[in-house]
């Protein structure tokens, strides 16, 4: 899976902070459990990870450069989503039918 650039700062960033990266990683479990489909997670996380995105951008470098810079049009996180409810949250069922 390819991550955007922004994607990337953002995983980056949550690596290499270690409570950053608990608090994520137990965001993702709830969304998981909470959430019966996959896609409906992936939509979720998608939207939770651009406003984390957006409220970093306040303080933190080098979000705050990409809000100077390019300005804060929506990103996508979808590929982000999904590549963290696949590494951090258990498997979803498949659909019968």
């Amino acid at each position: 899976m390819s991550l955007n650039r922004y994607e990337q700062m953002l995983f980056n960033y949550l690596n290499s902070r270690q409570e950053e990266q608990r608090f994520w990683n137990a965001r993702v479990n709830e969304v998981a459990k909470r959430s019966e489909r996959q896609e409906a997670a992936v939509l979720d996380l998608n939207s939770m990870l651009w406003e984390y995105f957006e409220e970093r951008s306040r303080f933190e470098s080098p979000f705050r450069e990409v809000a100077i810079h390019e300005g804060m049009e929506k990103i996508s996180m979808l590929n982000l989503a999904e590549y963290l409810l696949r590494v951090w949250a258990p498997p979803f069922k498949k659909p019968e039918g």
